[in-house]
């Protein structure tokens, strides 16, 4: 446990809901997953006490509420520098699973665009969607950025493969003008 995040707080779940509709269910599940929240067994989650978490365990609460289900709120510390840094490690062990999946996104928009760029595929409209593939992982940056709380060590690699990524997008817009120039020029 770093020195800094000694005595994090943490918000515990714990979140009963009728088993029929299933939709409810799984609206919550959406909503904790999304959040970044830690499942700590059947109905118990927990987020660190900070901010950035409280929006999202609200409308957690709220659906649950909605689906006729029941929320007790929790704080909680550890009771013991080993229970606040087991905590701080699986929540960090979560949020390296995310952003290992958002390298992986990052590999597949690079290879998209190098397909693109050998298959000579210079086109507006495939650029729109090659400028839309990388909004989507800058939003997906700021969020996982924001959820990190302790600092997982994939992070800092995630920001330079975001920029990477955004350097190829910008390549592969030079070389979309660039061709849709020379289709005018050798038009007139």
């Amino acid at each position: 446990m770093t020195e800094e995040n000694a005595g994090v707080r943490w918000l515990v779940l714990v979140i009963r809901i009728p088993a029929e509709p299933t939709r409810h269910r799984v609206a919550v599940w959406r909503e904790l997953r999304k959040i970044g929240a830690l499942s700590l067994g059947q109905g118990v989650w927990a987020v660190p006490d900070v901010p950035v978490f409280a929006d999202g365990t609200r409308r957690a609460v709220e659906l649950t509420e909605r689906a006729e289900g029941q929320t007790v709120t929790l704080t909680a510390l550890g009771r013991s520098p080993e229970d606040a840094a087991r905590f701080e490690a699986m929540f960090t062990a979560a949020r390296s699973e995310d952003w290992s999946e958002f390298l992986a996104d990052c590999d597949k928009f690079e290879e998209e665009i190098a397909k693109e760029i050998r298959t000579a595929k210079f086109t507006l409209a495939e650029l729109e969607e090659e400028e839309q593939s990388l909004e989507r992982l800058r939003r997906w940056h700021r969020d996982l950025t924001a959820r990190d709380v302790f600092g997982a060590p994939q992070a800092p690699r995630a920001a330079e493969r975001l920029a990477q990524c955004a350097a190829a997008c910008e390549d592969y817009a030079e070389r979309v003008f660039a061709a849709l120039h020379r289709s005018e020029g050798e038009e007139a």
